[in-house]
């Protein structure tokens, strides 16, 4: 990646779930970005972009650096749309601990299986091997990684309150993420027409915590 590129990569992935420093502008050009990762795959282009979000390519340039820095924006700002809920992490009750890890599972769950996350991690897997490109570890970092880093802090307090007992709040989150996601995300990425309704999503990550308390609840 060129001086430009690296720097935007570092500054997204600083920005973690926060996209306050995006404008409501580059929100929409990310956007369009994403609809086209759906309808094209690895194929869209700058110019194709330009078009759909209605703006010059030098626009683009300006802002993202190059077609990788962009990419590289897209799955920050796909990552952000999983959002953590408001809880007391100091005065934290079995009750709002188990509805805290449901409601993330839910934004984690509707997120993962949009089209346009299997859009990213379908572009990341193609260049996985590849030596020019960061794409595969990028989608790590902002998605599986920074989720975990999002929901350990909640586990632990957990733990810390007598509600959860573990060895490790890594081991338990990959645990959760196993009960929630199961073979979902693999066989979207395969073709599978798995297209899930809010109230199937909802059980999903209900039976997905619950199973998570009977393993590790107190």
């Amino acid at each position: 990646m060129d001086a430009i590129n690296s720097h935007w990569v570092g500054k997204i992935l600083k920005l973690g779930q926060d996209n306050s420093e995006l404008t409501e502008r580059q929100g929409q050009v990310l956007e369009a970005a994403l609809n086209l990762l759906v309808l094209l795959g690895d194929k869209w282009t700058m110019t194709a972009v330009a078009k759909a979000a209605s703006c010059s390519k030098e626009t683009l340039y300006n802002w993202f650096g190059d077609r990788e820095g962009l990419l590289v924006a897209t799955v920050q700002w796909q990552a952000a749309k999983v959002q953590m809920p408001d809880v007391d992490m100091n005065n934290l009750g079995r009750a709002a601990l188990v509805r805290s890890i449901e409601q993330f599972g839910r934004n984690l769950l509707r997120v993962l299986t949009s089209e346009t996350s299997v859009a990213l991690n379908r572009v990341a897997i193609s260049r996985a091997r590849s030596s020019e490109s960061d794409l595969g570890m990028i989608v790590l970092q902002n998605g599986r990684f920074a989720m975990g880093k999002r929901l350990k802090p909640l586990l632990e307090a957990g733990q810390r309150e007598g509600i959860l007992q573990f060895l490790d709040s890594e081991t338990a989150y990959r645990s959760f993420f196993g009960l929630l996601l199961r073979d979902t995300q693999i066989r979207l990425l395969l073709g599978d027409n798995l297209t899930k309704s809010s109230n199937e999503i909802k059980q999903q990550a209900a039976i997905a915590t619950g199973q998570f308390m009977q393993l590790y609840g107190v």
